[in-house]
């Protein structure tokens, strides 16, 4: 095959489903995308993709490509991030990812390390998906839970975090104070919607307030902190981000059993690196005030 491009192309559209997810991870218009499926279908003389309304999915052809492109471009990414990570000084790409409820703790943290290193780039990648450390996808993780377990990876414990249940000044003055356990029915409290959720407060929220005190739901930590603040009930946040909150009360002090886990994970490859020492190093000192 003389044209990785459309080798990529079609990678990335048995990947994604769909020609605009692939042209988005390719930064291609999707003209561009189709083009490069036709020219690789003709040159090869094989329908590699199946077209339906709801996108493409590989036929078997699809199949056969799509394992040697994945075992290429893993290759190629594990690669680059191991050349990325090289050089003694902290200077070049700086890869962090965490879940998007840690960017308040995070931001400030990246900007100032960055300012000791005028040099540095920051990439600050959030959100659900597991960025693979192994290809290079990062070269620090925050996760939260379980220790994390994947192979080739240093996994060393960062912090508990400390969660609290916090109300508005005006939900306070509106109904009062949380007077312990027996009070949960007397308040309207803020939630996840989701009813599996594992994470310890949500869990205890759950076996603790009849359902209809939990007024008010959300699918995601930046609306439910936007609720709380609003007045719309009490509901939990992490206490060293309620404590630069002045119009947030403290309606119950943290609790063992609410704390999370949070890991600092790197990959070996890329884990004595200059850069990523100096990193590690610089959020081990700031995490001594997050845990005041």
């Amino acid at each position: 095959m003389d044209n990785w491009d459309e080798v990529r192309t079609a990678y990335q559209v048995a990947r994604m489903g769909t020609v605009s997810g692939a042209a988005e991870v390719l930064g291609v218009h999707h003209a561009t995308v189709i083009r490069h499926i036709d020219a690789i279908e003709a040159r090869l003389g094989v329908k590699l993709f199946q077209r339906h309304a709801r996108g493409y999915t590989p036929t078997e052809s699809g199949q056969d490509l799509l394992r040697v492109a994945q075992a290429t471009d893993d290759q190629f990414n594990q690669l680059v991030g191991r050349l990325k990570g090289q050089g003694d000084d902290v200077s070049g790409e700086l890869v962090v990812t965490s879940l998007a409820s840690f960017a308040p703790m995070m931001v400030p943290a990246l900007q100032e390390f960055q300012g000791m290193h005028p040099g540095l780039i920051i990439r600050y990648l959030t959100g659900d998906r597991l960025f693979r450390l192994e290809y290079g996808e990062a070269h620090v993780a925050i996760r939260a839970g379980n220790a994390p377990d994947q192979p080739d990876n240093v996994v060393q414990p960062f912090m508990k975090q400390q969660i609290g249940l916090y109300a508005a000044k005006n939900y306070a003055e509106k109904y009062g104070l949380l007077q312990g356990l027996e009070d949960i029915p007397n308040h309207r409290f803020v939630g996840q919607d989701d009813e599996g959720s594992r994470a310890p407060y949500s869990r205890w929220l759950r076996a603790n307030a009849p359902a209809e005190a939990i007024a008010f739901r959300c699918t995601d930590g930046f609306t439910l902190k936007a609720a709380v603040q609003s007045g719309a009930g009490i509901g939990f946040m992490a206490a060293w981000e309620a404590r630069q909150q002045p119009d947030l009360v403290e309606m119950m002090p943290p609790q063992k059993d609410w704390e999370g886990a949070l890991w600092l994970v790197t990959h070996v490859d890329l884990h004595r690196t200059t850069k990523v020492q100096a990193f590690l190093a610089f959020l081990k000192e700031q995490v001594k005030d997050w845990q005041l």
